[in-house]
């Protein structure tokens, strides 16, 4: 029981920083810098891209995305 909860925090965790890695590239190397488009590192995108992974880090810059519609 104990290495279940052991990976399923590691799996998180993992998540997470892959996730938070990714925001940061976008943030920094793949959009423009005048653009509004840019998702914050805050503890909400922390356990967004740690519960859903790389489709966690696509919604939030989905959500984005329909704010400026």
């Amino acid at each position: 029981m104990e290495s279940k909860w052991v990976t399923v925090i590691t799996n998180f965790i993992l998540r997470a920083i892959l996730g938070m890695g990714l925001i940061f590239f976008i943030n920094n190397y793949v959009l423009p810098d005048d653009n509004t488009l840019k998702v914050g590192l805050n503890a909400v995108s922390f356990l967004t891209s740690g519960t859903l992974g790389i489709p966690g880090v696509c919604l939030l810059y989905g959500i984005l995305m329909y704010q400026i519609l």
